[in-house]
């Protein structure tokens, strides 16, 4: 699946054909660009590096900033200053940016250092970017775990130059710059420099290496060259003192000329970042040597899924997000700069709202150690900072998006828990699911019964839920018992007129987005919107069967505009998040074949090759993961250790597991095509014996074996009858 991947979809404006169908009803309010960017990552590596041309929300790109409709044009066309490291993948508005240590190649005075040059023959791969500036200048980016090596081909020139700026961080829309508090940079010895910098509370350190040995090698401030200086402190920078500062090699270049830049990092000073460095170099220590240990590494995470298409467009599109599922969350081992213990250590955990339904699943059924690491990195912020995060950067402050959501960790633990994955502690764990449920608006749950935004009363009750199914698994009934009637609190949130939430404010959505997730006794939720003929019909106008189509918002769309958009009630359409889970809300109903006609058209109208393809932003790969999993014919249910079944979108696809290989074929499949007709499910066999009801346990799935679908053109029976637990 490597060769197949594209790093550049979703980098642009959504670009999809105009949909068709149930498709044309749905309504997106976010913005219409994945916010990917194409730049060098390893998988959950801990840094990237891309292009910088200072667009929002990445660094790379085009946009000005955007969080409603069509995002709007900071630039014509593909421009860079330079090559910067740390990026987001995806996401929308998380306030400060990263972008640091910006990279820039010249062969112009330093007093041009700042300006863009057009970009010329980008290529991207998992791994490797790449890209040719209007000066002539050919530069290659390979990341490794926690290093990045940069290859810049010069073409003949008497006053060549490799400069990198420790003062610029951020992006250069208003207010959307980073300024470092603190610096000390130095030269160690000819090729061989050496700094850290100060941002948002956390010190970044790199460890560089040049091997232009001929070159003279200086320090600079204020576009000035510091040819005798040493070492450089700044000890207090606030905006109105700060000046442009940095490293530089300059010498003349013969033509073609290559030149190698590697940089280590670490949040714990510049001897870390230069352990880190050569662990990521090995022996032989050059470019060449880490492109193929990265691609090796990449080969092995994206074959894990096979698709069998002959369509090459369509195994792009699928291949690409599985890439764009394993870039996020950051991996840093050992390297917590806000406290002194070793041990797990994740950061851009951006967010646990955008990703627990989908991407931490695909997480732990990919990489069940990582997802182990994962958790015990996240009870250790627990631990350390006062509650399970809700998002998590590399920065200090109180940036951790209580507003979204409350208690979804939970969700990964229980079904770490269930699944029996090793490498946690769940003595420990059990504390601090326990003590995080009573944080923030938990306490107003406590009290009141419920918690406003309402969304957040369902978080609560359902945290209470998986925490039991911990204790449960502990021995510990007096826990479970004591929690049974907390979690089924969640009744409190509902209308019983109308079946659906209260009236209430709720993230980035309506009740309507948000009254048809997966919970924890869905039998009962069904019974309070009126039995299965009213849930289903709640269920067909959220999804707009028999709408007319509606007209998405354009560029800076009105509030009039969106309050109507928001008026309609709408499913989102894989734009965002909130309702994501919503059409596996049928089977629960008894109408697996309305789950099919949805998630038909959602794989096959809102996601697409090319830059343009994504509906939305793609939010550390949530909704890149959320097609993986539908691709696949699975859809976990987060905490339940429970996967839904539906038509699969290949007719064979492996998949390695936990415990073994997972192999997924659909007999009488038709290659589908955009706004065609859609296949439904006639029966399901797992390793030779049927399956009546229309999902699996998990640990079936996580062990692997044959699942076998036979499909055809109209709905039947199957799942009808028997439905999905609890």
């Amino acid at each position: 699946m490597y060769d197949d991947v594209d790093p550049f979809i979703g980098t642009e404006a959504t670009a999809l054909p105009a949909p068709t169908g149930l498709a044309a009803t749905w309504w997106w309010p976010k913005p219409q660009v994945g916010n990917t960017h194409p730049g060098a990552c390893f998988p959950l590596g801990m840094v990237s590096a891309c292009a910088y041309s200072g667009a929002y929300p990445t660094g790379y790109g085009l946009y000005d900033l955007s969080t409603e409709g069509v995002p709007t044009r900071l630039h014509d066309r593909p421009l860079a200053s330079g090559f910067t490291h740390f990026q987001q993948s995806g996401t929308g508005a998380i306030r400060k940016y990263y972008n640091y240590f910006r990279v820039t190649p010249m062969i112009e005075p330093l007093d041009e250092l700042g300006r863009t040059w057009d970009l010329i023959d980008e290529h991207a791969e998992p791994g490797l970017y790449s890209a040719t500036l209007e000066n002539g200048i050919e530069a290659q980016l390979v990341a490794g775990p926690r290093s990045m090596i940069h290859r810049y081909r010069f073409p003949a020139h008497p006053n060549a130059r490799v400069v990198v700026d420790l003062s610029t961080g951020g992006l250069t829309i208003p207010y959307g710059a980073t300024v470092p508090l603190r610096a000390r940079l130095e030269s160690v010895e000819p090729g061989i420099a050496q700094g850290e910098i100060v941002v948002e509370g956390v010190p970044l350190a790199i460890y560089v290496e040049c091997d232009a040995e001929s070159w003279r090698q200086m320090l600079w401030y204020d576009r000035r060259l510091m040819p005798a200086g040493q070492r450089l402190d700044l000890d207090s920078i606030r905006p109105t003192t700060l000046r442009s500062f940095g490293l530089m090699w300059a010498g003349p270049s013969e033509e073609g000329q290559a030149v190698e830049l590697r940089i280590g990092f670490s949040l714990r000073g510049v001897e870390q970042a230069r352990t880190n460095l050569h662990a990521d170099l090995g022996e032989l220590g050059t470019f060449d040597s880490r492109l193929a240990g990265t691609r090796e590494t990449w080969r092995g995470l994206l074959d894990a899924i096979t698709v069998d298409t002959p369509h090459a467009q369509r195994r792009q599109v699928f291949a690409t997000a599985l890439y764009h599922s394993l870039i996020k969350p950051c991996f840093a081992p050992n390297e917590s700069p806000f406290w002194p213990q070793k041990g797990p250590f994740v950061f851009d955990v951006s967010t646990m709202w955008d990703i627990y339904r989908t991407q931490l699943p695909l997480l732990t059924a990919l990489l069940p150690h990582r997802a182990a690491e994962l958790a015990t990195a996240l009870l250790s912020i627990c631990e350390q900072e006062g509650n399970l995060p809700i998002g998590y950067r590399m920065a200090r402050g109180s940036d951790r998006f209580s507003r979204q959501g409350s208690a979804l960790a939970h969700t990964l633990l229980s079904d770490l828990a269930q699944l029996g994955i090793s490498g946690i502690d769940w003595d420990w764990a059990l504390v601090h699911m326990q003590t995080d449920l009573r944080r923030t608006y938990g306490e107003e749950f406590l009290l009141q019964g419920r918690a406003e935004p309402l969304s957040h009363t369902l978080d609560i009750a359902y945290g209470y839920w998986c925490t039991a199914q911990v204790a449960g698994l502990l021995g510990d009934d007096a826990l479970v018992a004591e929690y049974a009637p907390l979690a089924d609190r969640w009744r409190n949130a509902f209308d019983p007129a109308t079946g659906l939430l209260g009236a209430s404010t709720y993230y980035e959505g309506t009740r309507f987005n948000y009254s048809f997730r997966l919970l924890h006794d869905m039998a009962a939720r069904i019974a309070l919107a009126g039995g299965d003929a009213a849930f289903v019909a709640l269920l067909d106008t959220f999804f707009g069967y028999g709408a007319d189509a509606v007209v998405q918002p354009g560029e800076r769309p009105s509030p009039e505009e969106m309050a109507a958009g928001y008026g309609l009630g709408r499913f989102e359409g894989l734009n965002n998040e909130p309702d994501m889970e919503a059409p596996w809300a049928y089977h629960y109903a008894g109408r697996p074949d309305r789950t099919a006609e949805v998630v038909h058209g959602i794989v096959h109208q809102m996601f697409g090759p090319g830059r343009g393809g994504l509906p939305g932003n793609d939010d550390s790969g949530g909704l890149s993961s959320w097609f993986v999993w539908a691709c696949l014919g699975l859809f976990p249910v987060a905490g339940q250790n429970l996967f839904l079944l539906h038509p699969p979108a290949f007719a064979r696809a492996t998949m390695r597991v936990a415990r073994g290989e997972l192999t997924i074929v659909a007999e009488n499949f038709v290659e589908p095509i955009p706004g065609g007709p859609v296949q439904y499910v006639r029966s399901v066999t797992f390793d030779g014996e049927p399956v009546e009801g229309a999902w699996l346990d998990g640990c079936d799935v996580h062990r692997g074996g044959e699942l076998r679908f036979v499909l055809g053109d109209s709905p039947s029976d199957w799942g009808r009858e028997h439905r999905p637990p609890p």
